[in-house]
């Protein structure tokens, strides 16, 4: 059956100890997203890279995924602190191509590419012709160096346009990008795609309509613990509202609640089901895209 939603780009394996190489959880854009479409009652899909022994059928369950096998999976060591957020990548899965996409998946209604290190051909936004897209820039303004590093590249030196020509939405927040660079990127962007949604975690989003934008507070959290997929909750949920909707503003508020659990927990675990979002949605009513 065609999917409802379809996320492209890496899972990822989160590395979570020093001690232990071995110990991960899940992650990556791909994840966060198609799980949140799948607990809104979405028929979900995904298209990624991964090696053949990660055990997807169990960690995304009941969602089609179509894996490109390859000899490794990506794995990405995320480090919080005071300078914000460091990562390495000790390894990665190969590139998702165009020639990877099922043709009954051309007319899904949803699309999602997330990248989270540059894998996702940017051919591929082309071939949704008559669905609502949205692009993480995430994975495009990031690179990997022979050090395992992973460092910043400056948004001049992404070609957007030729993705963005293809695509409704951008979605970014302020771990992508040196906060210098942000107002004259976000601005160029701006004209050349109908939505950009910048978040900033507990400073909450800005959205651009055309040129236009607002500002959404964050929601209230329980306690943030884990910071990690709330901006691809974030773009999953926005979507999907907006297709619902067709109200930019009540898609806003919308991905802004769903974001606002995934930081009270760990990983992929605390991803919110529709009754939970709504629930704080009526519990927050003062909250608004102004």
């Amino acid at each position: 059956m065609q999917p409802q939603f379809l996320a492209i780009g890496h899972v990822v394996q989160d590395l979570t100890s020093d001690e232990d190489p071995s110990a991960w959880r899940l992650g990556g854009a791909a994840s966060f997203a198609s799980l949140l479409a799948h607990n809104l009652g979405l028929r979900t899909a995904v298209l990624t890279s991964a090696a053949a022994d990660l055990p997807l059928t169990k960690l995304l369950k009941d969602i089609d995924c179509r894996v490109i096998y390859s000899k490794q999976t990506t794995q990405i060591r995320n480090v919080y602190g005071e300078g914000g957020r460091r990562q390495t990548v000790p390894q990665r899965a190969t590139p998702i191509t165009l020639e990877h996409l099922r043709s009954d998946w051309r007319q899904t209604p949803v699309v999602l590419l997330g990248p989270v290190m540059g894998e996702v051909d940017e051919a591929l936004a082309a071939a949704f012709p008559g669905s609502l897209i949205g692009v993480g820039a995430q994975g495009n303004l990031r690179r990997v160096g022979r050090d395992h590093r992973v460092r910043q590249v400056q948004p001049a030196d992404w070609d957007a346009r030729r993705v963005l020509r293809h695509t409704r939405a951008l979605f970014l927040s302020d771990e992508d990008i040196p906060r210098g660079e942000a107002p004259p990127a976000l601005a160029f962007w701006s004209d050349q795609v109908e939505i950009v949604a910048f978040t900033r975690g507990d400073g909450g989003a800005e959205v651009s309509h055309r040129g236009r934008w607002r500002h959404i507070a964050a929601f209230p959290a329980a306690k943030v613990v884990d910071p990690t997929g709330a901006g691809d909750v974030f773009a999953a949920a926005f979507l999907i509202r907006l297709r619902e909707s067709g109200d930019i503003w009540k898609a806003t508020r919308f991905a802004a609640c769903a974001a606002s659990f995934v930081v009270e927990g760990v990983g992929v675990k605390n991803i919110p089901t529709r009754a939970q979002i709504d629930a704080r949605l009526d519990a927050n009513q003062q909250i608004f895209a102004r």
